[in-house]
């Protein structure tokens, strides 16, 4: 078993997320409800080390066996990406993958009024984008740089933990970074993000601020 191929097959059937779990087959969330993907074997403690660390760099390992949790993103190329959270629990170490699309979304597909792609607009400003889990946030907010990115000519910085959505700078520049991968913390990379001619700041966690 090859975790690529855990990846492709839940992605294709339309998973939203992906569940390692010692003692059971690969899972997958498909319409809310958590089931078995086909055609996988039950996933001993071993195994389950040996899928996850097969995604992992040297120093993402590291910071795992330091920590017990991490957070991290993959990419099957051309395929899709995932938000990646690793944990240990009792019986050994487990992984959920939450399915990224590669594509932005644009707001008509995620049907969003105008009040809230207006926010692509504004000359200044903070703005919160909050709400449960699995709600849009991280989606809306791409929308909502991508409309910034069509239109404006301006110098957009990303904080992320990790980066979901990858930009392709078009009247904007983009520039984009991990916590633990490029830089050591939130806190550090918007001190040093004063200094870097930011038109906008993009935080994508407030965990730690």
């Amino acid at each position: 078993m090859e975790l690529v191929e855990v990846l492709k097959q839940a992605v294709s059937a339309g998973a939203s997320d992906i569940h390692l779990v010692i003692g059971k087959p690969p899972m997958m969330r498909l319409d809310g409800a958590m089931q078995e993907i086909p055609g996988f074997s039950v996933i001993s403690a071993d195994d389950s080390k040996r899928l996850i660390y097969s995604i992992l760099y040297e120093e993402q390992r590291a910071r795992f066996e330091e920590n017990w949790e991490l957070d991290c993103s993959f990419a099957v190329r051309g395929f899709a990406r995932f938000r990646v959270n690793v944990l240990l629990q009792k019986n050994g170490v487990e992984a959920v993958m939450r399915v990224i699309t590669t594509k932005i979304p644009t707001p008509e597909q995620l049907r969003l009024t105008a009040a809230i792609t207006g926010f692509s607009d504004l000359p200044r400003g903070l703005v919160l984008v909050t709400g449960p889990t699995g709600s849009g946030k991280s989606t809306t907010l791409a929308c909502v740089m991508e409309l910034i990115n069509q239109k404006e000519p301006c110098h957009i910085l990303t904080v992320e933990d990790p980066i979901e959505f990858v930009y392709e700078s078009k009247q904007s520049i983009f520039r984009q970074r991990e916590v633990g991968q490029n830089t050591k913390s939130f806190a550090a990379a918007l001190k040093s993000a004063l200094r870097q001619d930011p038109d906008v700041i993009l935080v994508g966690e407030m965990r730690d601020l």
